[in-house]
């Protein structure tokens, strides 16, 4: 592509999308509270995963078995939701994801292979942190077992 002068089509179509970034940024300024505590939750529901993984990976490799690594990706906004941030594992073709909205629900997606439907999905409230950390557990298990499995 031809580099076009700034002054013919490079600053008008800044000063258009400035103005698209002020009229979105105004329309979403209202759910920024929200984004940013479902922000904390997912980089506390994702360090506890990464620490849990690294026993995973420890214990995998003491048995003999150093292969069975799970990758953890880093925390970003949803793909489906944009005022949500998710995390994912994967092992291969397998993911689960863990979705935190600002809604006030963390969703729990899986597992699956890439390239199938997503699902199955658990969906619980900010405050039913007892039952999400022992459906967590579940989920984490099942999806290393799935993962695990020629």
């Amino acid at each position: 592509m031809v580099e076009a002068p700034r002054s013919e089509i490079g600053e008008p179509l800044r000063l258009q999308l400035e103005s698209a970034g002020r009229r979105l940024g105004a329309r979403e300024s209202s759910h920024r509270d929200a984004v940013a505590e479902a922000r904390r939750r997912a980089e506390a529901l994702h360090a506890a995963v990464a620490f849990a993984l690294e026993g995973f990976h420890a214990a995998a490799s003491e048995a003999g078995a150093p292969h069975l690594e799970v990758a953890l990706s880093p925390l970003r906004v949803d793909d489906k939701h944009l005022r949500s941030i998710e995390f994912e594992l994967r092992r291969g073709r397998h993911r689960a994801i863990v979705t935190v909205k600002s809604r006030g629900e963390v969703t729990l997606v899986g597992p699956f292979r890439a390239g199938k439907t997503e699902g199955p999905c658990s969906t619980f409230p900010f405050d039913a942190e007892a039952e999400l950390s022992a459906a967590l557990g579940n989920f984490l298990e099942a999806f290393v077992e799935e993962a695990a499995t020629p």
